[in-house]
């Protein structure tokens, strides 16, 4: 490590100390050419879990975004704030599951995990989110997904 008085990379670790529930390490280094002391913290970097796009672009996930698209498809609908956040959570761990080996989820799986909570939790944000996800060309398309919601189809 470099010393940030003198320039040199020769130095000793006096104390290390664990911090942050073991996700971090806080070491306490001397320089050996000007006696300089100084901390350094080491972590784990992990590697960020993307979400592939149609066009095979590849995005870091956005939690935010996530919780917008379902926020706009709950709108004025009897869900609570803790509920949403519920349900955010609760796709953001099926969707880094899913992607665990490769780091990354598509789209399309990501919007099904969607569609599959909205769909236990409400069959009207259902379908305004799947009207948007699955871009219904015509309005028979969205009867059809209505119908099916409904167990009519």
């Amino acid at each position: 490590m470099r010393c940030p008085y003198c320039g040199s990379f020769d130095d000793k670790v006096i104390e290390s100390r664990t911090m942050a529930n073991g996700e971090s390490i806080r070491r306490r280094r001397e320089c050996i050419s000007c006696g300089y002391r100084f901390t350094s913290y080491e972590h784990i970097e992990e590697k960020q879990f993307m979400v592939v796009k149609r066009d095979g672009r590849r995005q870091p996930f956005d939690r935010t975004k996530l919780e917008k698209g379902i926020e706009r498809a709950l709108e004025k609908r009897a869900v609570s704030n803790t509920e949403i956040d519920n349900i955010v959570n609760d796709i953001q761990d099926k969707a880094v599951m899913k992607g665990k080996i490769s780091n990354e989820i598509t789209t399309r799986e990501l919007g099904d995990l969607v569609l599959e909570k909205l769909f236990e939790t409400d069959k009207v944000a259902y379908i305004r989110f799947a009207s948007v996800y699955r871009h219904f060309e015509n309005i028979d398309e969205f009867i059809q997904e209505v119908k099916n919601v409904g167990g009519l189809g």
